[in-house]
């Protein structure tokens, strides 16, 4: 067998990748990580709000949305929520937990991907940006991978390329590409953790409230999550409707709690009790921003005081508030979009390694799987714990 250029070769110099990278070279591998981009690590960078929320202390098998659930245990119990708290400590880097469990750096995102460049020089990793990857082959037990730094061989290859989110920072479809090169199934892909989009009247309404956001419960079938929830000039916003979105299929209506701490109607009941003469719109702003109660009156064609309603205009109110039944028309697409759902089908790798069952010596890792966490830390989680258990096994 031909001596290769590289024990591996790691195409995609993202969270995964690195990690990848760091734990393949701390085992003596001789690894080369390369990257079609030209700053490291791009998805990090501009990760929660510059701060990157890089992980989160609830991340289990159930934060996970996959068409094998099982398949992420693996790995997520191989490399742990701690022992990437563990690493971050060894790095003197400060952070902080903000809500539901999420990490986030006190200083910046920057810290995150210099401690992995860090890792990666320290395990003696080669590494490349702004290379571009031609045509892969396999032959004969090795790997040749043209790039514009000329052929390279390998044992083993791993595609850490990640989705087809945010396609302004790279993102493209070559990990998919690669995988139906080599005859693996993938998942079909749609944007997840992405706004909705609305049309008509309802569009008009988001419009006039772009900015407002409250807290709120969002639901789909037995799904949900109690999260902000903000109305943009496009539709809907916010980690409610974010998270949601990755649960929600083209033509299903989602129902909208805006005050789910609270009973309106019988808020109301007690007003119109109480305080007869007060009025409708006044008393909802009692409990919701100022626009928002008068956009709900607006569309519920309610006004006055609240002694000329019945009890079944109270009810619509109320409703309205507590139980808001809306079909988005869509959502925005990757070009927002956290992350990508889909992906190389999960029945093709071994949860254990990460190897494809069929391609030997084949590895994905990341985002590039149909494996896609919760917003808050679960998708870093998912890149920390994938990325290492391939670098165990390259």
């Amino acid at each position: 067998m031909m001596k290769c250029d590289y024990d591996v070769i790691i195409i995609g110099a993202g969270g995964a990748g690195m990690m990848c990278a760091a734990e393949a070279g701390k085992r003596g591998r001789k690894v080369w990580l390369i990257d079609h981009a030209k700053k490291l690590a791009e998805k990090i960078r501009i990760s929660g709000g510059g701060r990157c929320n890089f992980t989160n202390l609830y991340a289990c098998p159930e934060t996970y949305l996959s068409q094998n659930p099982h398949f992420c245990k693996s790995a997520l119990k191989q490399y742990t929520v701690d022992d990437f708290i563990d690493l971050v400590e060894k790095h003197g880097i400060a952070y902080h937990e903000k809500t539901l469990g999420q990490l986030f750096c006190d200083g910046s995102s920057q810290q995150i991907i210099d401690m992995l460049a860090r890792e990666c020089d320290d395990a003696g990793v080669q590494r490349e940006m702004e290379t571009q990857v031609g045509a892969i082959k396999y032959n004969d037990g090795h790997y040749v991978i043209e790039t514009s730094q000329g052929p390279k061989t390998c044992e083993s290859l791993v595609i850490a390329t990640g989705g087809l989110s945010i396609p302004k920072i790279g993102a493209t479809s070559f990990g998919f590409d690669i995988a139906k090169q080599f005859g693996l199934n993938v998942i079909s892909t749609r944007a997840g953790l992405v706004p909705l989009t609305f049309q008509s009247d309802l569009l008009e309404r988001c419009k006039a409230m772009s900015g407002l956001s409250v807290e709120a419960t969002v639901m789909q079938d037995k799904t949900a999550f109690n999260e902000g929830l903000l109305f943009t000039h496009r539709g809907l916003s916010g980690p409610s409707i974010l998270q949601i979105s990755s649960y929600w299929d083209e033509g299903e209506a989602i129902a909208i709690n805006m005050r789910p701490d609270m009973n309106i109607l019988e808020e109301l009941q007690s007003h119109k009790s109480k305080k007869p003469k007060q009025n409708i719109q006044t008393i909802l702003s009692d409990y919701l921003p100022k626009r928002l109660a008068q956009s709900i009156c607006e569309d519920q064609r309610v006004e006055g005081n609240i002694a000329e309603m019945s009890d079944n205009t109270l009810k619509r109110l109320a409703d309205a508030v507590n139980a808001w039944t809306v079909k988005p028309d869509g959502t925005e697409g990757y070009r927002t979009a956290e992350v990508t759902l889909g992906g190389v089908d999960t029945n093709e790798l071994s949860s254990k390694t990460m190897e494809a069952k069929n391609q030997q010596g084949l590895y994905f890792i990341g985002e590039v799987i149909d494996v896609t966490g919760h917003l808050g830390g679960f998708n870093f989680q998912w890149a920390w714990s994938s990325g290492y258990v391939a670098g165990q096994n390259v």
